[in-house]
């Protein structure tokens, strides 16, 4: 079974992508999506998470996001031990989603594929390119959050042309091209290099 990577910069269009593959049978692992569960499930990594940041990380044996989200977002240092602790039980829990998937190949969507070095685990990486301008947009509207809001997140990713230059494959999401299409013949360009 391929390992497939789906990787792009915040208001890319990677989730719409990724739900693009799901509707054609193929399982789907939100890295985003695990990573928060982890943080409240996984025991190992409240404990690693109290210990660096103190107990007011969890109430009631729950992340309290607003205090990480405060610790986190303004300080670059805190972030990456942040990302250092969840990312290897991610990759745990990942590979072991993989080994419960049946389907010729495997995705796995995230932000920062390179960032984590999940990328060694992969066969190949998907990029979502999208112009800086409607990624803005899309994000502002997404989340309801100001233009600075979404430039300070931009910083903590890689720059999008250096993360698409890293990817085997590229899904252009620009308004000027259909993004169906492009899946579609990605999808059965894998399944022919599966076989």
């Amino acid at each position: 079974m391929l390992r497939i990577g789906l990787t792009g910069g915040i208001g890319s269009g990677k989730s719409t992508v990724a739900k693009i593959f799901e509707v054609l049978g193929i399982p789907v692992y939100y890295a985003d999506d695990a990573a928060k569960r982890l943080m409240n499930e996984d025991d190992n990594l409240k404990q690693q998470i109290i210990q660096h940041f103190g107990s007011e990380a969890y109430t009631d044996g729950q992340l309290n996001r607003g205090f990480i989200a405060k610790m986190v977002f303004n300080n670059k240092e805190k972030l990456e031990l942040l990302n250092s602790l969840t990312h290897p039980a991610v990759i745990h829990d990942s590979e072991e989603w993989i080994k419960a998937q049946t389907a010729p190949y495997t995705i796995r969507e995230a932000a920062l594929i390179f960032e984590s070095g999940i990328n060694k685990y992969l066969d190949y990486v998907i990029g979502v390119s999208s112009p800086e301008e409607l990624r803005i947009e899309r994000t502002m509207k997404r989340d309801n959050v100001s233009r600075e809001e979404v430039l300070k997140r931009m910083k903590s990713q890689i720059e999008e042309n250096e993360k698409i230059t890293l990817c085997d494959f590229v899904i252009y999401n620009n308004e000027e091209q259909f993004i169906m299409p492009q899946v579609l013949e990605l999808h059965k360009r894998l399944i022919i290099a599966k076989s």
